[in-house]
């Protein structure tokens, strides 16, 4: 017991550097991409500016898509470091690390001596640092998600109310990050998992009444508020963004019902192989010791599965894809590798050297697309040339390096560590050589510094042709309403105007009259930007 106190201090130390360098290192090395990293940090500022906690806004317009958590938690880094995209991402990074925290610390309780295992590996997911890195409400459902059912199955093993109470509060707080599908995600798990244990009496208990109220504390006053200053915000946020969104394609992200298998694959890359692994080993036990590993500490392990399945399979249904979707998912996947490790090394049964070699490749190549991004984001392929050559050469002698600590030198054990070395670079190389092509060609960022720098006095902005990406982001780097002229936004006042390259004739089109000149390009991106005179 002394020896695992004295472990304390340094596997903290440890986790807080790995989760400084995977989730925090960097996230002002490229600006906001996509349209949703720009659009939610733009609510947040505009409700940062208004003092306003209850109504996001987007324009100056009430905005009712997402709940409110992400917004707190970015208006609160807003306070304490000032508006800019590192700051719109810290609330994700933050997430994450509290999730891996939580995962430490319940492996701590109840899996002595694997802790920093499962956390570490839960740390390292593509999708986990990913997600980290984004400003976005993903992350939070996740992590609120993650700590509630780790709390649930904390009471169910212990029988400490505590636990519950902390289920509870954890799913008000997923409510408050996406909305109705955390508590609905956690019941359709719970409900399996208590019918699979022919166990009715597991959900009557779960059931408490004051945890119940506790959940309702925390969620309900700020839907009650939303809904009194806002009509409308049960009709946009219940009935089309949650109903409609999972029913039909209204926002036209749809996608095969295969979609998620490739997307959970890639999300649980470097350590996909030997998750694999895991859940046919516990599929197997399953269906060899039926209802009786219920009673021993292999039930985590159907818990897990449960997990990991229940969002997969729920959003597979759903007509609107999209890969963030399916976030909370993924640390049941590293927990059931944690379980995997645990079980191989207290039986000293090491794994096959095959698995560990597939699993040593597919962890080693993450160096290749790093090396290598630059050409993937540009050029859209795989260049074959003499850098290719060394990447995978770099790539092959990782493998061989982890395959030979795991199997001649520390054992299964050290599988953890072996592993974080590809990650650590890989990340290293996208951060320090991929993230500015990355600015670049995807995020508005530069593009509103150059408009900046021309500039005498600020004027206002307007797009034309241009994609929701550019108009979003603008709008945040610029922090003002974007005009579109296919809407018919066109400013009376003099204003500029982006565009697609050599579109000066069609915008001229649009505001006859009016003298258009040209101010310059944006190559990287193929955009024009004009001035346009008043009316």
């Amino acid at each position: 017991m002394t020896n695992e106190r004295s472990r304390l201090p340094t596997d903290l130390l440890l986790l807080a550097g790995f989760c400084g360098f995977l989730f925090f290192f960097g996230l002002a090395s490229f600006g906001l991409v996509g349209a949703d990293e720009p659009r939610y940090a733009q609510v947040a500022r505009e409700m940062f500016a208004r003092h306003d906690w209850i109504t996001p806004t987007l324009g100056g317009q009430p905005w009712l898509e997402k709940p409110v958590l992400y917004y707190w938690q970015t208006i609160i880094a807003y306070h304490l470091f000032g508006v800019s995209d590192w700051a719109a991402r810290l609330a994700s990074a933050v997430d994450a690390a509290l999730m891996v925290a939580a995962v430490y610390f319940f492996l701590r309780r109840f899996r002595r001596g694997f802790e920093l295992d499962g956390a570490l590996i839960t740390a390292s997911a593509a999708g986990v640092i990913g997600f980290a890195r984004s400003a976005s409400t993903d992350m939070p459902l996740a992590a609120m998600f993650t700590i509630a059912l780790l709390a649930w199955y904390a009471w169910r093993e212990s029988g400490v109310k505590i636990y519950l109470a902390g289920f509870y509060v954890f799913l008000g707080l997923g409510a408050l990050a996406k909305g109705p599908v955390a508590p609905f995600l956690a019941g359709a798990a719970l409900v399996i998992f208590a019918a699979l244990q022919r166990d009715a009496r597991l959900i009557g208990r779960t059931l408490w009444i004051p945890g119940i109220l506790l959940g309702c504390a925390v969620a309900l006053p700020w839907y009650l508020a939303v809904q009194m200053r806002n009509p409308e915000f049960f009709r946009q946020f219940i009935l089309e963004q949650n109903f409609a969104r999972f029913g039909s394609n209204l926002y036209h992200h749809t996608q095969p019902f295969w979609f998620y298998l490739p997307v959970l694959l890639l999300g649980l890359m470097p350590w996909v192989v030997l998750i694999i692994a895991a859940v046919i080993e516990v599929l197997r036990a399953w269906c060899g010791e039926g209802r009786a590993i219920f009673q021993s500490e292999d039930a985590l392990n159907v818990f897990l599965i449960l997990w990991l399945v229940v969002p997969v399979a729920f959003f597979s249904i759903s007509q609107s894809k999209l890969p963030g979707y399916i976030l909370p998912a993924l640390p049941a996947g590293t927990l059931l590798l944690a379980e995997y490790v645990r079980r191989h090394v207290v039986d000293e049964d090491s794994a096959p050297v095959w698995l560990t070699g597939l699993h040593a490749v597919l962890a080693a190549s993450l160096i290749i697309p790093a090396l290598m991004f630059h050409y993937l984001l540009l050029q859209h392929r795989f260049p074959w040339s003499a850098a290719t050559g060394i990447a995978c050469g770099i790539a092959a002698a990782l493998a061989v390096g982890i395959v030979i600590t795991v199997h001649r030198a520390a054992g299964l054990r050290w599988v953890r560590f072996v592993t974080l070395i590809p990650v650590v670079l890989a990340l290293a190389l996208l951060v320090r050589a991929g993230t500015p092509v990355l600015d670049a060609t995807l995020s508005a960022r530069p593009l509103a510094q150059e408009i900046a720098r021309m500039e005498t006095t600020p004027l206002p902005v307007a797009v034309f042709r241009a994609s929701r990406e550019t108009e979003y982001g603008l709008a945040f780097y610029r922090d003002q309403k974007i005009a579109r002229y296919e809407r018919g936004e066109i400013p009376e006042a003099q204003h500029l105007v982006v565009a697609p390259r050599g579109s000066q004739t069609e915008v001229a089109k649009r505001v006859v009259g009016r003298r258009v000149s040209y101010l310059g390009s944006f190559a990287p991106q193929n955009l024009d930007y004009f001035w346009v005179a008043a009316k």
